[in-house]
């Protein structure tokens, strides 16, 4: 258990013991006309019984109630323990008398008090009313801690996001990938003068595509895709043909929206650390499909699997943090070799 829920949990026991406490102390404004036996009796018993029923419901709430989910299920869910609890309230409090009756006995005013307090219509709307204001003021407490989680998450995310994005747009377009690239334009222009002003456009449109979509969550594929051939155009310059770059995409999923820059990353990793260190070369292939629930995009490439400790690992690590943010656990991503092959499968959930 984390702090966070340790507080909660500590704060949850100090409102549970104080309100119930405050809601019994009422019975001490009776001493004179009941005894003070039967009102210390009531008092400790009155606690005791309100702190132990809430205590179970609440279990029940947090087991089978999902504030977040929040529909048609819960609210049966929720009526039949509000219910089963007013009534195990009122079975309690009914014992507790008869508990006092058996062993201390009972006087005349404490008779006709027990007759109008254990009337069946007044007790059961007395326990309905009270664990109603307590449901009540659970789920007003919950919500406002939802609320400042949620807006907690929602600065975590808007930070991390920034973070990600800066520390991505390093890896991607980083000095070292546009010396390389100008200096194979230069040499190009000794050759293909046409050539070579198409690179440096490619160059430019992914300068100016790392800047702008620096400032932005999400991305259509399809604007992304562009930088990727962009990319792979620029790096076939040095590798030429030992570079080999093939697509299998749906075009429905051309228009769904994804983080910028992710697709990319994974095929600078599969060109940088596959593809470059084979003498004979490879083949990078990038896959998109979807179901009803699911986006699914695959980047492999011919070559083994070396992680090291570089600004690579912090990239990879960087499209985990942005997928689980963004998606929750909905999102995986995962990065595997199999059979001479890197493979990278992200899958993200539909909205």
């Amino acid at each position: 258990m984390d702090f966070t829920k340790k507080r909660r949990e500590w704060l949850f026991w100090i409102l549970q013991v104080f309100g119930w406490v405050l809601s019994s102390v009422s019975v001490f404004i009776l001493v004179g006309e009941l005894s003070f036996n039967y009102v210390l009796f009531s008092f400790c018993f009155s606690c005791f019984i309100g702190i132990f029923s809430t205590s179970i419901y609440r279990t029940y709430l947090k087991n089978n109630i999902d504030i977040e989910l929040f529909g048609k299920a819960s609210i049966n869910r929720l009526i039949f323990g509000f219910f089963a609890v007013s009534f195990f309230y009122y079975f309690l409090n009914f014992m507790a008398d008869e508990l006092y009756i058996s062993f201390w006995g009972i006087t005349e005013k404490e008779i006709e008090f027990l007759k109008e307090k254990n009337g069946f219509w007044m007790a059961t709307f007395g326990s309905m009313t009270t664990i109603l204001m307590w449901t009540v003021i659970y789920f007003v407490i919950k919500f406002i801690f939802k609320s400042n989680q949620d807006r907690l998450k929602s600065i975590a995310l808007n930070t991390t996001l920034k973070e990600a994005q800066l520390n991505t747009l390093k890896g991607q377009v980083n000095p070292h990938f546009m010396f390389n690239s100008l200096n194979n334009i230069r040499g190009l222009m000794l050759e293909d003068v046409e050539k070579s002003r198409e690179m440096i456009t490619k160059l430019s449109e992914m300068l100016e595509y790392a800047v702008e979509k620096n400032t932005v969550d999400t991305i259509s594929i399809q604007e992304e895709l562009d930088m990727v051939r962009n990319y792979i155009a620029l790096s076939k310059i040095q590798m030429e043909d030992r570079l080999q770059y093939k697509e299998n995409i749906e075009l429905d999923t051309l228009p769904l929206t994804i983080p910028p820059m992710i697709i990319q990353l994974l095929v600078e990793n599969a060109a940088k650390h596959g593809i470059s260190t084979l003498k004979e070369g490879g083949v990078i292939n990038v896959q998109i499909n979807k179901d009803s629930n699911y986006l699914f995009i695959i980047v492999s490439n011919t070559g083994k699997l070396k992680l090291k400790s570089n600004s690579t690992q912090l990239g990879l690590k960087n499209i985990r943090q942005r997928l689980r943010l963004l998606y929750g656990k909905e999102a995986r991503f995962l990065l595997e070799e199999k059979e001479n092959t890197v493979i990278a499968n992200i899958k993200i959930p539909l909205v």
